[in-house]
């Protein structure tokens, strides 16, 4: 399994907040953010770990130099215009076969995400295992349609009548999302958010998991909250 991490926000909520460290950096428990997904992924069959940073990072630039990790890891500098596009630029030096992606700043439990990874792993069926919580604490949250199976038919940004999941901004998925996330590119499209959709327009078999709470960092207080969050038994 190959892994990306988008790390190429600018954190400027944390920042206006007071917090001094750049978001990847922000520690958990005296680890910082990305450092605990790079542990986690090693401990899930990770053959490479992909991340991109912005243009404005020296320090977590100067931190990644500093690893010496037991798998391949491909580092990209560039500031984007939307997440999606940070993936585009992802794709260009990940490898071919299954990955998993996700923001830096998507905070769950390991066992959690141990339990995700092994299920797609032995998924043949699906192109796409979607990470999926009925935790709903996002400003903007992206509802996900399933059918009686967890096959995903829509991504919606209202919730509908029966709504119960929400994306948890963790997507398992082969590289035959790469020619759908190029031709999005090329038609102008932007954000995660309309990708997604565009997967479900071209015919791809996703399917969702559940997972109870997946939070995000996005201010100052949240760090506290995530710290209880993965301590909690």
């Amino acid at each position: 399994m190959h892994y990306a991490i988008i790390a190429a926000g600018e954190g400027s909520r944390l920042a206006q907040e007071g917090v001094a460290r750049p978001k990847p950096l922000v520690e958990l428990g005296g680890e910082p953010m990305i450092m605990r997904l790079f542990n986690i992924f090693c401990r899930c069959n990770a053959e490479s770990i992909s991340v991109i940073i912005n243009d404005f990072m020296p320090e977590v630039k100067a931190f990644l130099d500093s690893l010496t990790l037991d798998v391949p890891l491909n580092v990209v500098i560039k500031s984007t215009p939307s997440s999606m596009h940070s993936f585009w630029e992802l794709s260009k030096v990940m490898k071919p076969g299954k990955f998993c992606l996700t923001t830096v700043d998507t905070i769950f439990r390991e066992d959690d995400f141990a339990r995700y990874i092994a299920a797609f792993e032995a998924d043949d069926k699906h192109d796409g295992l979607w990470a999926v919580t009925p935790f709903i604490e996002d400003e903007k949250p992206l509802y996900v349609d399933v059918d009686c199976c967890m096959n995903i038919k829509a991504f919606c940004d209202k919730p509908f009548d029966g709504a119960k999941y929400v994306s948890g901004g963790v997507y398992a998925m082969s590289d035959k999302a790469f020619p759908v996330l190029n031709q999005c590119i090329e038609a102008g499209v932007s954000r995660m958010r309309n990708f997604q959709r565009a997967l479900v327009e071209a015919g791809m078999k996703l399917k969702a998991f559940s997972i109870d709470k997946i939070i995000d960092v996005d201010h100052a207080s949240d760090i506290e909250v995530a710290q209880n969050f993965i301590n909690a038994k």
